[in-house]
């Protein structure tokens, strides 16, 4: 059965979100699949996490205190997700 089934669409449509790229668009997840790459690279494939939660938290302090406040981006002119955040709000 393949994801794009109506067996599998009405299986999923009882409480699970489903996220795969539209028909004939493969760019939908690009973004978030950008993201995972970079979260390997950077965190998860140099630490070993023995238990769930320390794996948990490693990634949340990851995202929280380095991605978003530290982490420079080009495609945000050379600046953090949080001074752009940051922008927005002083600017509504």
């Amino acid at each position: 059965m393949q994801y794009t089934s109506t067996k599998f669409e009405d299986y999923i449509s009882k409480g699970i979100v489903h996220s795969f790229s539209r028909k004939d668009n493969p760019y939908d997840n690009a973004c978030i699949e950008s993201f995972h790459s970079v979260l390997k690279k950077e965190e998860v494939n140099h630490h070993k996490y023995y238990y769930f939660n320390d794996a948990q938290k490693a990634v949340f302090e990851y995202i929280e205190y380095w991605y978003n406040r530290r982490r420079i981006y080009s495609t945000i002119n050379y600046k953090t997700p949080r001074e752009v955040y940051k922008t927005v709000l002083k600017a509504s």
